[in-house]
């Protein structure tokens, strides 16, 4: 199965509508005191965020970086668009919310010139219980609810073949839909949704797969309410790991690596293990 993923990747080829699974408006705004100048301030890091656990963790690594002499703005997002754009335009230095096939998707589908400097951590994907709470109960016809953007329903899906419950083509890759399944024993309804939108959907179907973010925001935590979810050692691990993103050629500036050295410090990686119990994972390079 990994090498049937890794071939994927590599050749990658992203052809997704990327506002699907975005969720609604921006809440995001301007960080909070900016200014024209801070573009060019070498002391000042804006970055845009999802709530969680993105930018909780930014939160915590603001009095290190205060340490340092650096000034952190965080500015929360509730989509996973605005925040490209964001940094794209210039008007924020980096966001930390995707993964490494997003981007690369966003920006084949946008023109954007986004490039990831540096790994963060991890949120392993699960599928949760919604009117079922076993899958012991998996019967003829249930539905499970996934993401409708291309790289997380491929995920989802993959996560689906590898516990037995589906079979995809030995071509799908990390753009598979749901018109890539070839065995479907249950004849499973994959009824896809925007991410956000899938916790709520949760009181309708019997199963939903829900990214980390959002599984966090509700409270659940993979390794303890999630019926199955990928494995930390596995290729998924290593594929779809979060990272900082910024505008391609400030990916070795003095600040962003700043940034990305404390993301990736022994305090940042204690305080994520301790918060999180597992559902958010620090990636080690």
């Amino acid at each position: 199965m990994k090498k049937k993923l890794l071939t994927g990747f590599l050749a990658l080829t992203m052809t997704a509508a990327l506002i699907a699974g975005c969720g609604g408006s921006s809440s995001g705004t301007t960080p909070e005191g900016s200014t024209a100048e801070d573009a060019g301030d070498s002391k000042t890091i804006t970055v845009a965020a999802s709530a969680t656990p993105h930018a909780e963790i930014l939160e915590e690594a603001k009095k290190i970086l205060a340490d340092q002499g650096y000034e952190l703005k965080i500015t929360v997002f509730d989509d996973y668009v605005q925040p490209n754009m964001q940094v794209e335009s210039g008007d924020f230095d980096a966001n930390y919310f995707q993964h490494t096939p997003y981007m690369e998707t966003f920006n084949k589908e946008n023109g954007t010139h986004l490039v990831n400097a540096g790994n963060i951590h991890y949120e392993p994907m699960g599928l949760y219980p919604g009117t079922k709470k076993s899958l012991d109960e998996l019967a003829e016809g249930d539905t499970i609810a996934v993401d409708n953007d291309t790289t997380n329903e491929a995920r989802a899906l993959h996560l689906l073949e590898d516990n037995g419950i589906i079979k995809l083509k030995d071509d799908a890759g990390f753009t598979a839909t749901k018109l890539d399944i070839e065995e479907n024993p249950n004849n499973l309804n994959i009824e896809e949704f925007e991410a956000a939108a899938i916790k709520k959907q949760l009181k309708s179907v019997e199963y939903g797969v829900l990214n980390g973010n959002y599984a966090l925001q509700e409270g659940l935590t993979v390794s303890k309410d999630a019926l199955i979810y990928e494995a930390q050692d596995s290729l998924a691990a290593e594929t779809y790991v979060n990272i900082i993103a910024v505008k391609e050629g400030n990916e070795n500036s003095e600040k962003i690596k700043a940034l990305v050295d404390v993301l990736k410090s022994d305090e940042i990686t204690n305080f994520i293990n301790e918060k999180y119990e597992g559902a958010v994972i620090p990636f080690k390079d």
